[in-house]
């Protein structure tokens, strides 16, 4: 059986649903909170953004240099 598709068709996916997922819960958060700055929001959501991306590089590093260490190729076949 051939698994090349799977992450063609699940990761976008996948991607697709979180985002969904994370917008309607910042816009229910968003509204219980009621009369909230919109400027604060955007802040606050791109601090979290820009959090989330140096996190996900550092873990792509480590682990990219934890491969490295154990002796694991890395190669495209």
């Amino acid at each position: 059986m051939n698994w090349d598709w799977f992450p063609i068709v699940f990761f976008p996916l996948k991607i697709l649903v979180l985002s969904v997922g994370m917008y309607f819960a910042i816009k229910w958060h968003y509204e219980q909170a009621g009369n909230v700055d919109k400027a604060a929001v955007l802040r606050t959501g791109g601090k979290m953004v820009a959090v989330f991306l140096l996190v996900l590089a550092c873990v792509g590093l480590l682990t990219f240099v934890l491969v490295r260490t154990v002796g694991l190729d890395l190669g495209f076949q």
